[in-house]
């Protein structure tokens, strides 16, 4: 279909409470959910949300088997999740380096659940219900903080580990994040 504009930190529009998906299964959700994943390969995404899009709706998609911006990241399975629920596993939290393509060029350390339990539906209004770990739990985490109107360094606990991503890490090809 086409690829969207994405917001970037700053727009207000990133920082509203998304409104529910309230229709399964129609042409126009499709046709975002199509222009979503155009949107998020053309940017080397591993997630995107419909806010970051202009679009507040509970709708993010994720997913991808490798990713030149998290080199070291194991596969994803590719996933559409609507209305999300998430439910911490265990209080075990770890640390990760993260970056948003609503803030490109940056990356921060952020603390996030290590496991995670997760529901909400697809397009159709098929039931999704899994138990993550690790990267996929964080990147899940990373996406429905958006619906809540909060991107990433809104998280960030020590500056002092905050920066842009070519001078933190000099070896990773240099892009936006």
């Amino acid at each position: 279909m086409s690829v969207r504009k994405i917001l970037k930190m700053g727009d207000a529009r990133l920082l509203r409470q998304a409104e529910p998906v309230t229709q399964f299964g129609t042409p126009e959700l499709d046709a975002l959910i199509e222009d979503m994943f155009d949107t998020m390969h053309a940017a080397n995404g591993a997630g995107l949300a419909a806010p970051q899009i202009g679009v507040n709706l509970q709708l993010v998609i994720f997913g991808f088997r490798q990713n030149q911006r998290y080199p070291d990241a194991p596969p994803v399975p590719e996933t559409v999740l609507i209305n999300p629920l998430l439910k911490p596993l265990s209080d075990e939290v770890e640390d990760g380096w993260e970056g948003c393509l609503s803030v490109p060029g940056l990356r921060g350390m952020v603390s996030r659940w290590r496991t995670l339990h997760y529901e909400g539906v697809d397009q159709y209004g098929r039931p999704i219900s899994r138990d993550v770990d690790g990267f996929h739990s964080r990147v899940v985490q990373h996406e429905c903080d958006h619906l809540a109107g909060i991107l990433y360094p809104m998280r960030i606990k020590d500056f002092s580990r905050f920066g842009f991503t070519d001078v933190l890490f000099p070896e990773l090809e240099a892009g936006d994040d």
